[in-house]
């Protein structure tokens, strides 16, 4: 066991990856000499070459479609997307031609690519550096979507994303690169926890809290306080975001009979309505209360002063665990809350 940073435990899966298979190769702005804007990347030019840890043009469309072309020849690239917001004149090349050439060619042609994407806010930056776009790709066939939240898993997870024959986007919480966790660098991948498995963090029996990415670490503190006022919180990560793993979910909320969904991303079309409605059908007579939401607000992602107020944190989350409860919360006394 080594104690590394979140950011470190990236660079440590990508050296690894890089090892083991010399047709893994790294592309994306900035992220040779200078080792990215976290410095993810750090170090591995150094090691590996330019012909390995290539500093592309300011186009994703074009790092996209020529880590395409790549992949179509056997290659294993893994795309850097600078910040989330900057995805969108790539978003053709993802949905309409990485997400789909494995089915258009009746699986003779297989798309071996992972798209790096530091999502999510909390760490004071300008518009279009803190959004939360998971889950307009979660609506796309063809794409695998997980989002990691702690160091071991940031290492284990990308090396499986990178072994992995499906195109795969790697959601990586910017404001967590700093946090510090114990990670086992001898685990195999391939025994480790599948790319597509949620995990229970903490065994409850009152509630179950589903999250990914950036709020791992407040739902584990949630359940903390919430446990100091009597209330046994499970809490579930959920790691693989498209495909879910509902079998853990579903056996959760039928031990618990509740369930609260939390997540940066807005309400509206957010990847919680989807759990909320997938556990409502499999879950409906076991339910003690409808789910419950605590996302971000349905707003273009505020400035940096007035981002706190954006953010679900403990005592949003902790209001949410209230409501799925019954007892007094932030709604009880609106018009229309005891309907």
């Amino acid at each position: 066991m080594s104690t590394m940073t979140f950011a470190r435990a990236i660079n440590a899966g990508l050296r690894r990856a890089m090892e083991t298979d010399p047709k893994v190769l790294l592309m994306g702005e900035d992220i040779g000499s200078l080792g990215g804007v976290f410095r993810i990347t750090d170090g591995l030019q150094k090691d590996f070459g330019a012909h390995r840890v290539l500093d592309t043009p300011l186009a994703e469309s074009g790092i996209i479609g020529t880590a395409v072309g790549l992949a179509y020849r056997g290659y294993r690239p893994v795309c850097e997307i600078q910040f989330d917001g900057f995805i969108y004149p790539a978003f053709d090349q993802i949905v309409s031609q990485v997400a789909k050439l494995h089915y258009r060619t009746q699986g003779l042609v297989k798309v071996p690519l992972t798209i790096r994407v530091p999502f999510g806010g909390g760490i004071g930056s300008p518009e279009h550096h803190s959004e939360s776009p998971e889950a307009y790709f979660t609506h796309t066939s063809g794409l695998r979507v997980i989002s990691v939240s702690n160091p071991q898993d940031a290492y284990t997870m990308i090396q499986q994303a990178i072994a992995c024959d499906d195109p795969v986007l790697y959601f990586e919480p910017k404001r967590r690169y700093h946090d510090r966790g114990e990670v086992d660098e001898s685990v195999d991948p391939a025994t480790a926890l599948s790319l597509g498995s949620a995990r229970v963090l903490t065994e409850g029996s009152d509630v179950t809290l589903v999250t990914y990415g950036p709020l791992v670490k407040t739902a584990l503190d949630v359940a903390v306080a919430a446990g100091d006022e009597g209330v046994s919180v499970e809490v579930i990560d959920l790691r693989s975001l498209s495909p879910v793993d509902y079998p853990v979910v579903e056996a959760s909320v039928r031990k618990t009979g509740r369930l609260v969904i939390t997540h940066e991303a807005g309400q509206n079309g957010g990847l919680g309505a989807e759990i909320a409605a997938s556990i409502t059908e499999r879950c409906f007579h076991y339910l003690e209360h409808a789910p419950v939401r605590v996302t971000g607000f349905d707003i273009p992602y505020p400035y940096s002063k007035l981002e706190s107020h954006h953010l679900p944190d403990l005592d949003r989350i902790l209001d949410g665990v209230d409501r799925a409860m019954g007892r007094a919360n932030s709604l009880s006394n609106l018009p229309g809350a005891d309907d």
